[in-house]
């Protein structure tokens, strides 16, 4: 049996199945990651993108911050592709139970996906620091200069920057979901960035499924290890 028949056969046999995604499920909809080849880590900036998104330079940088932000962050017009699309099949079939993503484009609700947590937050949604106001990415994306709210205050997105420390109960919803599954999708992750990668550590159970096109820290651990694209693979599945 190759790998995509027996993905198949473990996607029947199971109805607690989680998915845990990073940057590579988004890609392919062509939304730049960090880490690949050509993602942002690889362009030119005055500062590079790992500098720009951290909590220091948003409040010493606020202005050059923003620029970055607009310009990079934002792909609005990104649709979700064939691994969304069909784990918001598999959801809705009562099958999937949580899609937890890394990515804080929204792409997986733009799908039909439900039961979605965000470790790293959402451009979709900011606030006003000082009244707590809600903006949406497009109010951001055609805003210049340092966003403000009728009230004054500071726009800041609901997106955790680095040096911010990740929402507690997203983590302990996580671990629950994954530490209760009968069947882990890993796909489209380095399982480099923590403390996120070590949530995989709470499945204790005997279908670990990894999608990646590269190898990852723990490609040991996988009970099936599928080194392809993941919207092709997904593709190749009938919910």
């Amino acid at each position: 049996m190759n790998t995509i028949d027996q993905f198949r056969q473990w996607l029947a046999e199971s109805d607690n199945i989680v998915f845990f995604g990073g940057a590579g499920v988004s890609t392919e909809s062509g939304i730049p990651d960090f880490r690949s080849v050509d993602g942002l880590y690889h362009q030119k900036y005055d500062y590079p993108p790992e500098t720009i998104l951290s909590h220091t330079f948003y409040m010493d940088h606020t202005d050059e911050f923003f620029r970055f932000y607009r310009d990079k962050m934002l792909a609005l017009d990104a649709k979700p592709n064939a691994a969304h699309i069909k784990l918001a099949e598999l959801e809705a079939a009562g099958k999937l139970k949580a899609v937890i993503t890394q990515n804080i484009d929204g792409l997986h609700q733009a799908a039909g996906s439900k039961e979605v947590l965000e470790l790293h937050g959402s451009v979709h949604r900011n606030y006003c620091r000082k009244c707590g106001r809600l903006y949406d990415a497009r109010q951001i994306k055609e805003s210049t200069g340092v966003p403000r709210c009728g009230c004054g205050g500071q726009i800041k997105p609901d997106v955790v920057l680095y040096e911010e420390g990740l929402d507690s109960q997203t983590i302990q919803d996580a671990v629950h979901y994954i530490s209760h599954a009968d069947m882990l999708i890993i796909g489209g992750t380095s399982l480099a960035v923590y403390p996120a990668a070590g949530l995989i550590d709470y499945y204790k159970g005997s279908r670990l499924v990894l999608i990646n096109k590269s190898s990852t820290p723990m490609d040991r651990r996988a009970d099936l290890l599928i080194q392809d694209s993941i919207g092709k693979v997904f593709s190749a599945i009938e919910v």
